[in-house]
């Protein structure tokens, strides 16, 4: 039931309802920056809507003084309404007049005028977007957005997974977008049962409170880091293979010679290029860059088909059956290639019909996982052991499907930084505005340079720590298999603790089991192989 303070009530009687039966009921105020999006852009867009619900809930009474019930006769636009829970306090409340009015519509503005007498006696008019049957997106819209949300940086790296963990390492690719499509699923049981909650983050304070919000939250703005120093990684080695340094040379004779290399050289001009998108504050004039999400993948997977029917490389390489060994690693990259997660609650929110956010998911992940298998088995017997572990590195350089996948993979980054650096942006400026008083320009000056810094600072680990298929699986392994697997069948089996079935219960325990096993020996494989690299590196 709908409150005028926003609080949800659970009794529908004014007179059975106390302080204890009203709930939080954060209002989603979305922060929708494009319509589809990329797997990484989508962790930003969850985020995004974390701090904007928090910081732009208005200053309504407080819930133990007033809840206002949502009349049963809806079919009366505009109808005001309003009842007073009696509570026995010392504060008098006579002076407390709170007018809401509540439309049945698309997106109605409103004005709330709110008298509270209090020891300044301050008069607040908020104005309120409160959005009522703001769920439009059909069926085919939400698998298109579903798509877009999974398809991302993980696919350039399946190739070179299947190559190294063999053949039967498809099956494990297979069975990852099976489990993520089934804890997909949990969260929409989840989502369904509480309809207060609006996003990932909500799902983790509801199962175990402040501490559960804080560690989703820490693990969505690791991954949105990782994942960023596995972009720059990216971009240093597409940036390397488009120009040649034989031409570039000359630059180290006017530019840091002794301390960068041609190719670090140019990745240091294009971070320094992007810098100061991170100074806007208004990201909607950027946005439509993140737009091209799936656009850029499709680019990739085209590009990678026409080199093997048109390019002249022969698709006959021979690729092992299984390489037990490798297998560890290897699961950090498949299932970082199905993050997407975070922000299935706000596509859930925004379904026209959230019943068939099952067979959403079902569809979504079988026609990303046949992308991700098909470009796999191409791409390992196209190139077989000499696959690089981004595969547009392995393409012949000569031919023009080449030369556009490696921009497509130069300019996906360049545009993901003001976007991925949002929620920290935002965060920033929200505490700033709480403990200190200071101007608006002088927090975007604050909020620049710190974003600046963590830039400088995620350009130098893309430099000093260039392996891109290391990183990447040590950010599936330690971070995206927490946030796909284990998180939801956790946050699934303490919310329906009551009435979980025996086969359910067993089923999202050897789940939970399964991914804590594939996080664990993921990590410490991608940990041992990036120390061993960088050790090798340095002794040379």
């Amino acid at each position: 039931m709908l409150l005028g303070n926003g609080n949800m009530c659970k009794s529908k009687n004014p007179a059975e309802s106390d302080s204890s039966d009203c709930l939080p009921n954060h209002h989603h105020h979305h922060h929708q920056l494009v319509v589809t999006v990329g797997s990484e852009t989508s962790r930003v867009h969850a985020a995004l809507n974390l701090h904007e619900e928090e910081a732009a809930m208005p200053p309504w009474p407080s819930s133990s003084n007033s809840c206002f019930h949502q009349n049963k006769n809806n079919n009366v636009e505009n109808k005001k309404v309003r009842s007073k829970c009696d509570h026995d306090h010392d504060h008098d409340n006579d002076n407390d007049q709170n007018n809401i009015s509540i439309s049945n519509g698309i997106q109605d503005m409103k004005s709330v005028e709110i008298n509270n007498n209090n020891d300044h006696k301050d008069h607040v008019v908020v104005e309120v977007e409160h959005a009522v049957n703001n769920a439009n997106s059909s069926f085919a819209h939400a698998v298109i957005n579903m798509v877009g949300m999974l398809i991302g940086l993980g696919q350039l790296s399946t190739p070179y997974a299947l190559q190294t963990g063999g053949w039967a390492s498809v099956f494990l690719l297979i069975g990852l977008g099976i489990i993520c499509s089934y804890t997909s699923h949990l969260l929409g049981q989840c989502l369904s049962r509480h309809s207060k909650l609006m996003n990932y983050t909500d799902l983790g304070h509801l199962s175990f409170g402040t501490k559960g919000r804080i560690l989703t939250t820490s693990f969505i703005y690791l991954e949105i880091f990782m994942s960023l120093v596995s972009y720059t990684i990216s971009l240093h080695d597409n940036l390397t293979t488009i120009f040649s340094t034989s031409h570039l040379n000359h630059l180290n004779n006017f530019f840091l010679s002794n301390c960068l290399s041609t190719s670090q050289l140019l990745t240091v001009i294009a971070v320094l290029v992007a810098l100061p998108s991170l100074w806007l504050r208004d990201l909607s004039s950027i946005s439509f860059l993140s737009s091209g999400g799936i656009l850029m993948s499709v680019v990739i997977f085209v590009t990678v088909a026409c080199t093997a029917v048109f390019g002249g490389v022969e698709v006959n390489k021979e690729v092992a059956v299984l390489r037990l060994g490798n297998i560890p690693a290897i699961s950090g990259l498949y299932i970082f290639s199905f993050g997407g997660h975070v922000v299935f609650p706000d596509l859930y929110r925004e379904m026209r019909d959230p019943s068939k956010f099952t067979k959403v998911s079902i569809v979504s992940f079988s026609l990303v996982t046949a992308l991700y298998t098909t470009l796999a088995v191409m791409g390992a017997k196209m190139f077989g052991p000499e696959v690089n572990p981004q595969i547009t590195l392995s393409m012949p350089r000569n031919l023009i499907f080449t030369k556009i996948a490696l921009w497509a993979t130069v300019l996906t980054p360049m545009s993901k930084y003001a976007l991925e650096f949002a929620p920290f942006a935002m965060q920033l400026e929200r505490t700033l505005s709480k403990y200190c008083s200071m101007k608006s320009r002088t927090r975007l000056i604050i909020r620049g340079c710190v974003g600046s810094c963590l830039l400088l600072v995620i350009l130098t680990l893309a430099l000093s720590v260039p392996y891109f298929e290391y990183v990447l699986s040590l950010t599936g392994s330690l971070v995206s298999v927490a946030i796909c697997v284990i998180f939801p069948c956790t946050f699934y089996t303490k919310v329906f603790w009551i009435q979980i079935s025996k086969p359910m219960l067993i089923l999202n325990v050897t789940l939970v089991l399964l991914g804590c096993f594939l996080g664990a020996s993921g990590t410490i494989s991608s940990f041992k192989l990036l120390v061993r690299n960088l050790h090798r590196a340095h002794s040379r």
